[in-house]
This record gives C-alpha cells, sequence and structure tokens, in this order.
C-alpha cells in the first residue's frame, strides 16, 4: 500500500513537473510600484492569463528591475523582452511619430482618449510599431498635471526660470518656450531630484504624483481637472513576434485579459486625478486650478514650440495631426 502511494505522488509530481516545464513564461517590465493603476493593469492580464489554464505564464518586473524606464522599447522590439506598459513618447527617439501621444492640449478628457486609441489615428501609430515588431495589447491614457517644489504653476509665466520636469519632447518644447530649464528624466526620477534640490518643478501623470510620493517634497499641485493640458498615452505592448508565436488558446487568453484590463485602466484613469487632489490635500499640499483662460495660454505657446517642431521633425506629421484633430 505504501509503495502504492508513494509511486501515485511521484507520478503525480513528475506529471506536474512536465505541465509546468511545458508553460511559456513571458516577462512583463514597466516603472511603476505594485500599487500603480499601471501595474494593476499588467496584473489583471497575468492573472487572466494563469486562470486560463494554457500553459502561459507572465512573469511581472515592477519598479525597474527589469530594464530602467526609459530603456525599454528598444528591447521589446528587439524581442528581448515580451511585453512592457510604457509612456509610448519614451520612444519618440525611435519612431518621432509617437511624441504626438504626449502633446499639450491634444486630447480634451478621457473619453475622448478612449475614443482616439480606437480610431485611424491609432490605427496609423499601430503601423509604425509594427514596423518595430511591436503590438498594442492595452490601450490606455492618464492625465496629468504641474507641481511645483516652492510656488504653483497654472500659467506660463509661473514656470520661466524654473527647473522643470516633463514626461517628453513635445512638453520639453513647450515648457522651454515659457522660459523653463529643462531636466529630462524619468518620472521614477522627480522624487529624488526634487530633494536634492534639482528640480523646481514636474509635470507628470496624476498616478506618477501618488505614486513616486511627490506630495512629499511640493508646496503646489495643479491636477488634471476640466481643464486638462496633459494626456500621456501608455499602453501596455508586447513583442509581436512572441505574440504571433503562441498557439491560438495561448492568443485568445491574452486577448480576452487585455479587453478586462483596458476597461479597468480608463475607470481607474477617470479615478486618479481626484484620488490625487486628496492625497496631496491631506498632505498639506495647497491645491491651484488651471483656467480656461490659462490652458489657451498655453496652447497658444505649445503651437509655436512644440506643434511647429513637430511638424519639422515628421514628414507626415501633418496627416498624423490632421488625423487626430478630427477625433471629436
Amino acid at each position: 500500500m505504501t509503495l502504492k502511494l508513494t509511486a501515485t505522488v511521484a507520478a503525480a509530481a513528475l506529471f506536474a513537473t512536465t505541465l509546468c516545464a511545458g508553460a511559456t513564461e513571458l516577462r512583463l517590465s514597466h516603472q511603476w510600484s505594485d500599487k500603480d493603476v499601471r501595474h494593476k493593469v499588467a496584473q489583471i492580464i497575468a492573472d487572466d492569463v494563469a486562470a486560463a489554464g494554457v500553459d502561459l505564464d507572465i512573469k511581472i518586473f515592477p519598479t525597474q528591475s527589469l530594464f530602467k524606464a526609459r530603456e525599454q522599447y528598444k528591447p521589446l522590439s528587439r524581442g528581448q523582452l515580451d511585453m512592457t506598459v510604457l509612456p509610448l513618447s519614451y520612444a519618440g527617439g525611435q519612431q518621432p511619430a509617437f511624441n504626438l501621444t504626449l502633446m499639450p492640449g491634444l486630447v480634451k478628457n478621457h473619453d475622448h482618449a478612449a475614443r482616439l486609441s480606437e480610431s485611424p489615428f491609432m490605427e496609423a501609430l499601430e503601423a509604425k510599431m509594427a514596423e518595430d515588431d511591436v503590438m498594442v495589447l492595452v490601450h490606455g491614457y492618464l492625465a496629468g498635471g504641474f507641481a511645483g517644489k516652492d510656488k504653483c504653476i497654472t500659467k506660463p509665466e509661473d514656470i520661466a526660470g524654473l527647473q522643470t520636469r516633463a514626461a517628453g519632447k513635445a512638453f520639453e518644447q513647450m515648457l522651454a518656450g515659457a522660459g523653463a530649464s529643462i531636466a529630462s528624466m524619468a518620472s521614477s526620477e522627480i522624487y529624488n531630484a526634487m530633494q536634492t534640490g534639482v528640480l523646481d518643478a514636474a509635470n507628470t501623470s496624476s498616478s506618477s504624483f501618488v505614486s513616486y510620493r511627490i506630495y512629499e517634497q511640493v508646496a503646489c499641485y495643479t491636477p488634471a481637472s476640466d481643464v486638462a493640458l496633459w494626456f500621456m498615452y501608455q499602453p501596455l505592448l508586447m513583442n509581436k513576434s512572441t505574440f504571433d508565436g503562441l498557439n491560438e488558446d495561448q492568443q485568445n487568453a491574452l486577448l480576452a485579459a487585455a479587453e478586462k484590463a483596458e476597461s479597468f485602466y480608463l475607470d481607474e484613469a477617470k479615478k486618479e486625478d481626484a484620488a490625487s487632489v486628496q492625497v496631496f490635500r491631506d498632505a498639506g499640499v495647497e491645491i491651484a486650478q488651471m483656467s480656461d483662460e490659462d490652458f489657451q495660454a498655453w496652447r497658444k505657446v505649445a503651437q509655436e514650440t512644440s506643434y511647429k517642431a513637430f511638424l519639422e521633425d515628421v514628414p507626415d506629421g501633418q496627416a498624423l495631426l490632421d488625423m487626430a484633430f478630427a477625433v471629436e
């Protein structure tokens, strides 16, 4: 009896090992903590695919533990990384058209962002990603605002003379046009830069402002509200060859999980703005509001700087802008 039981246990263990050995493991990298909404989007994908029982495991590497924040798109395109959640404008060096996904004043609100994700504008960007062997699994935009170490920032003249961080090339051009000095860095580096006096102000998403505890370093916060200058496309991307190499069940499990994650992402993105205001207020930070007049002043600076430069840098830039502006 003991020998029979031992043999049964050994056989079961061998079968489990075989199953485990047969499972495909994908590596997913991102720069945020496990409390951030973008990590939660990745976790939905990993959990739902695991629950589908299709021999596909997704291992998440948060907080830049696998690749640095701005160094993820290139290894993704080369197949050295399977998946990432990434601000697409970080890859503007490889594809200048991607800088349009962080263009001041281009996106009006979260629902408008969702419509952009389903438009010919996004199809054109996805075609450029495909050139790099990259595909989108989950679309998502996040809104954001400004934070000042010593003062509030609502209009262009408020930023003049300040050492400032912006997330992408277009915002850097606009802020420089308003008289700011630019320090380029990932959002994960804002806290230390403010703490050490490298930065006077920063521009990033509502989620990153909270995730990286920027409220501990600033005196004033100008959040996204009814008027939001800052919207950034931050999708969950996958290496296309890796996806194509999966079997049909694995692909279907990924796509089903992606649909669920995208719906969650949109709902949470809408909540992030108001939630960030409460976190900053509870930390004793002053809350400022950008008026429509302020917004129009920023857009004027942007049109003279970032929009102009984009059209000069990108051969099909005007066509892309026209497609974006066509989305109501």
